[in-house]
């Protein structure tokens, strides 16, 4: 655990993704094709914990991370960020383009509106921002969790 006081968090804004009603949710810094991560948001899911989800997904750890994190960015402007979210972390598998379209169709995700917003440089920026931002406030990998104002890579006693 590091304390978070001397490191800038950013407060919860607009672009962050948060499931639950809790004012203070528990903030998750992860990337969709990292195993750890996958078991994490199962355990959170199913813990009915309230979280805020920020991508950590950087090229040089994986080489799929930033595609599916705007993959995912794709489908929130459609609503279903967290359906795609909770796909994605249950099939590890299947994260390339056809498994992609196919879970899309699943979901109900327009695939031409999805496919247009994953070549929008403005989703590969909020992408991008995201993981600036992780590392200024301290994150080294994925899953990091920030509980009771202390950074932390173990998952936390909620």
């Amino acid at each position: 655990m590091r304390d978070l006081s001397s490191l800038p968090v950013e407060p919860i804004g607009p672009d962050d993704h948060l499931r639950g009603g809790d004012p203070e949710p528990l903030i998750v810094y992860a990337e969709f094709s990292c195993p750890d991560c996958a078991v994490a948001a199962e355990r959170l899911r199913t813990s009915g914990a309230s979280v805020c989800f920020r991508h950590f997904a950087l090229a040089a750890r994986s080489p799929r991370a930033v595609k599916l994190a705007i993959a995912s960015e794709a489908a929130a402007r459609q609503g279903l960020f967290w359906e795609f979210h909770d796909s994605l972390f249950a099939d590890q598998g299947r994260l390339d383009d056809p498994h992609l379209w196919r879970r899309c169709e699943l979901l109900g995700v327009d695939l031409d509106r999805f496919e247009a917003d994953r070549r929008d440089p403005a989703l590969a920026e909020l992408v991008a921002d995201s993981a600036t931002a992780a590392m200024r406030a301290g994150v080294v990998g994925a899953p990091t969790f920030v509980f009771a104002g202390e950074l932390r890579s173990e998952f936390p006693a909620l």
